[in-house]
């Protein structure tokens, strides 16, 4: 508990605010009639991660791992509210892991991981640039 009360809470939020660029790219594609390659997704995924990685793994931020696991949860949380606050003004209905809860574990659990796996990674940055205190 004492490794969440130090985690340094604006970035956390707003890295994963910076996450929304994702949902956002789709519904303006699809608002506008254009249909999203499966490259765009993926491109502004890497995008994401490589912008999570460079910010904690070239930072002293406390806790990288911990720290990226709570922004993929952050930006899974957001993400669930995005979904029902756009979805009944865009399309007319609650659709998203909110219309269907039990989708909201998977959405959870997959953007957990997400942080995970940018935190471990983020720690091989640190460790490549000679930081040897990671304290997870």
């Amino acid at each position: 508990m004492e490794n969440l009360r130090s985690l340094h809470w604006p970035l956390v939020l707003g890295l994963g605010a910076l996450a929304l660029l994702r949902p956002l790219i789709r519904i303006i594609g699809t608002q506008t009639g254009i249909e999203e390659p499966p490259a765009v997704a993926i491109a502004a995924t890497l995008a994401i991660s490589l912008v999570w990685i460079a910010v904690v793994g070239l930072t002293g931020v406390a806790h990288p791992v911990l720290t990226l696991v709570m922004v993929g949860l952050t930006y899974a949380v957001l993400s669930i509210l995005l979904s029902a606050v756009l979805s009944p003004v865009l399309t007319g209905e609650l659709r998203g892991p909110l219309a269907v809860p039990i989708a909201i574990v998977p959405v959870l659990a997959v953007n957990a991981l997400w942080g995970l796996v940018a935190g471990a990674l983020a720690v091989a940055v640190r460790r490549a640039r000679g930081h040897r205190d990671d304290r997870r």
